[in-house]
């Protein structure tokens, strides 16, 4: 279930929200430091995150599902922004560089099939950063905040998930160890609980930040080529002379 556009617009403008943003942004950035001259997509809700990554790119555009609603981005210029059906996605097949998948993929109703048109969009080469709640963590537990809202995954079932969509997991990284909650101390201690999260390798995050490659051969057609040449190879047959005729190829 998708939440409302109205929804995560509140999240973000509040002082859970600002952190969150920070703490994923900076995982994102661990990875996507310049996205300088490439064409940047950011599907569900990923204007927080464009405003800060979209810098020197060759164009950015934010795509919103149907079901969410959209808004302007970005904001006092021209507007980027479009309501999209995210499966069908008004776009050139590769013609994507990056995509940034926030608060889309845990609630699709269909994300097998989200994937492939992410796969569809993506350049050959491109890379693709997801970002979605950690069924292990606490965020996930928590209907307060944007994370805790349709399916949470597992790091094997994403595995599973991208795989099957031709995608090869470049980075796992995890993000927010602080808290969901509201109160100060947590707040302003944010990037100590991540940096001891992440030293000790912890459980209990509450997002995954997964970078992935598209794959352009699909692995089905090692096994097509293996059963041409086995059709190719010679074959046995008898030349004649009954029992004591000779087999030749």
């Amino acid at each position: 279930m998708h939440l409302d556009i109205v929804d995560l617009k509140s999240f973000y403008a509040s002082p859970l929200g600002e952190v969150a943003r920070r703490m994923i942004l900076r995982g994102i950035r661990a990875r996507w430091d310049s996205l300088s001259g490439l064409a940047l997509l950011g599907l569900g809700y990923p204007g927080p995150y464009l405003d800060i990554l979209r810098e020197g790119t060759e164009r950015s555009l934010a795509f919103m599902p149907a079901r969410q609603g959209v808004i302007a981005w970005p904001s006092r210029q021209l507007s980027a922004a479009s309501l999209v059906e995210a499966t069908d996605m008004p776009l050139r097949d590769s013609v994507v560089d990056r995509i940034l998948v926030i608060h889309a993929l845990e609630t699709s109703e269909d994300p097998a099939q989200l994937m492939a048109e992410l796969w569809r969009v993506l350049a050959p080469g491109g890379q693709i950063m997801i970002v979605v709640p950690n069924r292990r963590g606490p965020w996930a537990r928590r209907d307060s905040t944007p994370f805790g809202h349709g399916q949470p995954f597992s790091r094997r079932q994403l595995t599973t998930l991208l795989k099957q969509a031709l995608f090869t997991p470049t980075h796992w990284g995890e993000a927010l160890y602080v808290p969901p909650v509201q109160r100060q101390f947590f707040l302003r201690s944010a990037l100590a609980w991540e940096r001891v999260g992440a030293a000790l390798a912890l459980p209990f995050s509450g997002i995954y930040v997964i970078e992935a490659t598209k794959q352009v051969y699909r692995p089905a057609l090692a096994g097509k080529a293996q059963r041409i040449r086995g059709l190719l190879e010679p074959i046995l047959v008898p030349s004649g002379g009954g029992a004591a005729g000779r087999w030749t190829p």
